[in-house]
């Protein structure tokens, strides 16, 4: 690979350092520039150190912390790689000490040994917020406020940790605001859940590119606003913006929770034109919106079609086959993941509990609970002895779901609201008001019960005839002023997507929608 002629041109050698493809060359690289050049020019490590503390590759990286160690002269240039190359590597606590060193020799930081290092303080900020404090003073005495890309790095510091305000205060004392400097401080707001600044702040970007678009559509995906994400997906796609993998994800999410399949298949078809299917995240949204929108057919399709099947691929397909109904099929794809040798994850469980809970088969919900932490050492949370209570519940096994909770979860105190729902809900379908009474006297005891397991309880009482513990139960959802969440509904036309909600006055047609509602019930009752 080394030729007997090396210009040591930093090009030549940057050169040289990129097509290293394994660590016996890098060294052989190494080798040669310690031989030829280094005594005379100490700085031509700088591409090589470069390369190697930036790969991707870990025994680059601990090549490249040899590399440096044995380093008897070092620039800031040498000092920024390795505070990048320790970030890019998880290790921020080496990464601010890597810093510390290089004031310790007496050289100044630049604009390009912010933005890693503040990165690493990010990555500690639940820990030692004051380190990130500390560096920012830095960059202040540095005279490194207004360059944006320092200013970015500090807006997502101060924004992961919630503190929004400062965030702004930084973004405000910018006199030229980039594109990147806007984006940070939107991405900032959606963190903070503050969706309308973050939309105030999109619609006064002097200009926009994917990045900037891909973080709206983000904020309001993240608040659950899907309609809002379709919406701001069309504006983009009117404004000629180019479309990255990030964007189609979050649509595809959209898509899923609206049921809206006609908009899935045309992101669908927009990914396989420019090969952007071929991105395994991609593709797990896709068999997340196929499984949803009821076309299971097709997200096995994607599925087989993933080259490299990582756990969140599984678990999407799992999962899918569970939520239409087909436990069996969710079982042996559980069975051809632990074959192939992908380890399952808590998610995993969730997802195989659920398909034997909806497909009634305990014996086989129950055996993989138990392998859970003997043969996958996955250890057991809340939500998997949620779902063995509400498989055996669902089953009719009541008193077992009431043992299992007792000598399991530590009683009642020790689970969350869906087990008591699965729980109360079970008793409700089998008629067990004995159980369903013991289950809510704990729970009202304990104050812990919601709107749902009153109404619940309620029923069960009521169809049981206990009226005194009927009225009981009314008094109580009447004095704490409980309010059942409206029921909606979402149907996709020309692949629009329109909501409706009971008692709902606000849609642009309520006054026909009603009218025609009336006109219905009125024709069945003549037919009647």
């Amino acid at each position: 690979m080394i030729q007997n002629k090396v210009y040591t041109n930093t090009i030549l050698l940057s050169s040289l350092s990129q097509r290293c493809k394994t660590l016996n060359q890098l060294k052989q690289l190494h080798a040669y520039l310690l031989k030829s050049h280094i005594p005379q020019n100490p700085i031509a490590i700088g591409p090589l150190l470069s390369v190697a503390a930036n790969s991707n590759y870990a025994s680059f990286f601990s090549y490249a912390r040899l590399i440096f160690q044995h380093l008897s002269f070092r620039n800031s240039f040498m000092y920024n790689t390795m505070i990048r190359g320790y970030v890019q590597t998880h290790l921020p606590i080496p990464a601010i000490s890597c810093y510390v060193d290089m004031l310790s020799s007496g050289l100044v930081p630049n604009n390009y040994t912010f933005p890693p290092l503040i990165k690493a303080c990010s990555i500690l900020i639940s820990y030692w917020k004051v380190i990130g404090c500390l560096v920012h003073a830095h960059v202040v005495k540095f005279g490194f406020s207004n360059d944006p890309f320092v200013a970015s790095s500090l807006i997502e510091f101060y924004s992961l940790d919630l503190d929004i305000e400062k965030a702004r205060m930084l973004f405000d004392e910018i006199p030229v605001r980039d594109v990147v400097l806007w984006t940070s401080m939107i991405v900032g707001y959606g963190k903070k859940g503050e969706v309308e600044n973050a939309r105030e702040l999109f619609e006064e970007m002097p200009q926009r590119n994917v990045i900037s678009w891909s973080a709206i559509i983000a904020v309001y995906s993240r608040a659950s606003d899907f309609k809002e994400v379709l919406y701001l997906y069309r504006q983009m796609q009117e404004t000629g913006s180019a479309t990255n993998e990030s964007v189609l994800v979050s649509v595809l999410t959209a898509c899923a929770h609206l049921g809206a399949l006609a908009q899935g298949l045309w992101v669908h078809s927009y990914a396989k034109r420019y090969n952007l299917d071929l991105n395994p995240i991609l593709a797990t949204a896709l068999i997340d919106m196929y499984s949803k929108c009821g076309s299971v057919e097709s997200a096995l399709s994607v599925f087989e079609g993933i080259r490299i099947k990582d756990t969140a691929a599984w678990n999407a397909i799992i999962s899918g086959a569970a939520v239409n109904g087909d436990a069996r099929k969710s079982l042996e794809l559980f069975n051809r993941m632990a074959l192939s040798g992908t380890r399952p994850s808590e998610i995993t469980f969730v997802a195989i509990l659920t398909a034997c809970t909806h497909g009634r088969l305990v014996r086989e919900g129950l055996e993989l609970f138990e392998q859970m932490g003997t043969l996958y050492q996955v250890e057991p949370q809340a939500e998997h002895y949620a779902c063995v209570v509400d498989l055996m519940a669902r089953a009719g096994m009541l008193k077992e779901a009431e043992n299992f909770v007792e000598k399991k979860m530590g009683g009642l105190g020790g689970g969350d609201a869906n087990v008591w729902g699965a729980l109360l809900g079970a008793c409700r379908t089998y008629g067990n008001v004995e159980i369903g009474n013991r289950v809510w006297r704990k729970l009202a005891k304990m104050r812990i019960t919601g709107f749902g397991t009153h109404v619940l309880s309620y029923n069960i009482y009521r169809e049981a005839g206990w009226e005194s513990e009927t009225r009981g139960v009314r008094k109580l959802i009447s004095q704490s002023g409980m309010k059942k969440t409206p029921g909606c509904s979402l149907i996709e036309v020309d692949g629009v997507v329109e909501e409706f909600v009971a008692g709902d006055l606000l849609h642009p047609r309520a006054q026909e929608i009603y009218k025609l509602l009336t006109s219905l019930f009125n024709t069945v009752y003549l037919e009647q």
